[in-house]
């Protein structure tokens, strides 16, 4: 995951204590340069190569429809994308999460060519926590008998309409 997103110029975040990870989270970011996104997309090819010998068809189908499902949820304009956000299980309900999560919005409020933050979670319990930090339900739908839940954070100075 790590290499991916080091190839594709994703930003990697991460909360340490004493070089112990705590919590992490990876985000596209809405302004990567194209030629850098294609080059890097070339060089993971040849980094996942072995892992798509591995993987079964139907695997790569599921996990191609799942992002198209995702994706096109995410509303239209510029907005940075959380692919994922992660905190030890021992550590969770101690914070770390939030100290990311807030990081992260800091970042977006930050960035001049973003309006927000499009994610989905799996986990009904995370919208209620995703919405205490002012991100919005856009679509409650399914993915092969999965609850899917896309949701949007959209920055108070963007001058965009709400997102339906």
């Amino acid at each position: 995951m790590f290499d991916k997103s080091f190839l594709l110029h994703e930003e990697v975040w991460g909360c340490f204590e004493n070089e112990s990870l705590l919590g992490a989270y990876i985000v596209e970011k809405p302004h990567v340069n194209k030629l850098q996104s294609i080059w890097g997309g070339f060089l993971l090819i040849g980094r996942l190569f072995p892992l798509l010998f591995s993987m079964s068809g139907t695997t790569l189908h599921l996990l191609n429809s799942y992002m198209r499902v995702t994706r096109s949820s995410a509303p239209p304009w510029t907005h940075h994308f959380l692919i994922m956000i992660g905190v030890e299980p021992k550590l969770q309900g101690k914070g770390v999460g939030k100290a990311l999560l807030k990081h992260l919005l800091n970042i977006v409020n930050a960035d001049m060519n973003s309006m927000g933050i499009a994610l989905d979670t799996e986990n009904k319990e995370n919208v209620y926590l995703y919405q205490r930090f002012g991100f919005s339900l856009n679509r409650e739908t399914s993915f092969d008998n999965l609850p899917v839940y896309c949701m949007f954070y959209q920055k108070e100075n963007s001058n965009r309409e709400d997102f339906s």
